[in-house]
């Protein structure tokens, strides 16, 4: 059982340190919007992660579907991030109050159910999380047969359940970590990390898109 546990937590640890362009949007939403924005969209980011780990263990069929579309998937992701980047450059605007200062906005249901599909969506997109949830997963079922004291879904449920949780406690600490720093933020500032994040997401967008078509015989 330690080694389920040790497995999952240095799994959980190198997806939440593998800069991505997810963290910068973490970060850039609690900055934006606030810690009920931020949560949101970590929550999505979640279930994101919790659908690939569902999808790569118990439903096989339609992992290798998505498999075999996996082009598709990568240049839809990557036309995804780049449409957010624009946005973020050249649309999003900072709202202020009548002292000049950042306001806090009033979000409605619907605006919390866009963030949490966003997070959603740029997490499940992004190739390299798909990729990364489809290399663990076949290690871990591999190494579950070999574990003497738990059944083989014992093993995955305890790597797969510790390597979620603690990705879900970092993103949270990143969340507390952007709220604190958003008072001492002034509009200007917010206005600079929003283009900042633009630029970011158009990076990751072109770069998978390059390497689609540079080594598109190798993905197929």
């Amino acid at each position: 059982m330690i080694a389920a546990i040790i497995k999952g937590l240095a799994l959980g640890l190198m997806l939440s340190i593998s800069v991505g362009p997810v963290i910068f949007s973490i970060i850039k939403q609690s900055i934006n919007n606030g810690h009920k924005a931020g949560y949101t969209f970590v929550a999505g980011v979640s279930a994101s992660d919790i659908t690939l780990v569902l999808v790569c263990n118990f439903f096989t069929s339609l992992f290798d579907t998505a498999l075999n579309h996996k082009v598709t998937i990568a240049v839809t992701g990557s036309l995804f991030l780049i449409g957010l980047g624009i946005y973020n450059i050249f649309f999003k605007k900072v709202s202020i109050d009548e002292e000049g200062n950042a306001a806090e906005k009033t979000f409605r249901k619907r605006d919390f159910i866009g963030i949490f599909i966003s997070g959603y969506f740029m997490n499940i997109l992004n190739p390299g999380v798909f990729l990364f949830w489809f290399a663990c997963s076949a290690s871990i079922l591999a190494d579950s047969q070999n574990v003497e004291y738990l059944s083989p879904f014992e093993y995955r449920l305890i790597v797969f359940g510790i390597c979620l949780l603690f990705v879900l406690t970092a993103d949270i600490s990143k969340v507390l970590l952007a709220g604190k720093l958003r008072p001492k933020l002034t509009p200007r500032n917010m206005h600079h990390i929003n283009q900042l994040s633009g630029l970011i997401l158009v990076g990751f967008g072109v770069a998978l898109i390059w390497g689609i078509l540079k080594y598109g015989n190798l993905i197929h």
